[in-house]
């Protein structure tokens, strides 16, 4: 398919969304996300990782202080600021000058971190748990990104049509609150209150989202519907992932959300000429 073409302003820039998939890199600096909990918790490794995320080819960093793995507990606001904010001042001290997002549904920490540098907000509720999130977007002029995740669907009913009526309700609440309609960018929430063959059903679907009118992010990386299907951990799921991705590009999506940005981003790259034809100088 053709991709939509997107320009989404923010601080500094836009991003260009369109035939050109864009890699966002994934810094979670938790104690217990499902794939890397632990492993850049320290300041000092979270900043390396970020560095290494970049070489790689990210175009986006997306930082993440709470886990929001199946069975994970809230994180209190203070605590999930503790655990950002100094990554945030180690990136600034780099002079990093990718844009940077923040993986968060609370309002305060979203404000915060607006404040510290940051230029996008990604909410895993769609902005309907702390309605609070959107003002703070528009308040800062900051694009969101708008996640599915809607624990109470209805089953019985089909499933693209219930998340286009769910993130309906997240568009309303952003346009509401004041931020612009090309600042908003859907997210189909895989893994995320979805079954397995959801999952799949959901990326061989992916092309139906594109009525809504927004650019879409696709977050498979490592995920348990690439795990549960080839019995791998999630530190061996690279190739599915791989795959996942270079799918959803076929299917219109314009962002991908990933831990292991090289193998992801030359699979990218190798979609994007097969499409439209490689660059003229090659590279």
């Amino acid at each position: 398919m053709t991709h939509i073409c997107y320009d989404v302003p923010m601080d500094g820039g836009s991003l260009k969304l369109g035939r050109d998939p864009l890699v966002m890199g994934i810094l979670n600096v938790t104690p217990d996300s499902f794939s890397d909990g632990g492993d850049f918790s320290a300041v000092d490794a979270a900043v390396a990782h970020a560095d290494e995320l970049l070489a790689e080819g990210a175009d986006i960093l997306d930082i993440g202080g709470e886990s929001t793995r199946p069975g994970s507990e809230e994180v209190p606001v203070q605590e999930e600021l503790d655990r950002v904010m100094p990554v945030l001042d180690g990136l600034a001290q780099r002079g990093i000058d990718k844009p940077i997002s923040i993986d968060t549904y609370k309002a305060l920490v979203a404000d915060q971190v607006i404040q510290a540098g940051a230029k996008i907000i990604n909410d895993v509720w769609g902005l309907q748990r702390d309605p609070e999130i959107a003002d703070v977007a528009a308040h800062h002029g900051a694009p969101v990104i708008a996640m599915h995740w809607d624990p109470e669907r209805d089953r019985s009913l089909d499933l693209i049509d219930e998340m286009k009526r769910w993130l309906q309700r997240s568009i309303e609440i952003a346009l509401k609150a004041g931020i612009a309609r090309e600042k908003i960018i859907l997210d189909p929430g895989f893994g995320f209150a979805k079954s397995f063959e959801e999952n799949y059903s959901l990326l061989n679907r992916l092309d139906e989202l594109h009525s809504l009118g927004f650019p879409l992010l696709v977050g498979t990386s490592r995920k348990r519907m690439i795990g549960n299907l080839l019995d791998l951990p999630p530190k061996e799921r690279v190739a599915g992932t791989v795959a996942t991705s270079v799918l959803g590009y076929l299917k219109g999506g314009h962002i991908f959300r990933v831990h292991d940005v090289r193998p992801n981003r030359d699979a990218l790259r190798v979609s994007s000429a097969t499409l439209y034809g490689p660059p003229a100088t090659g590279g």
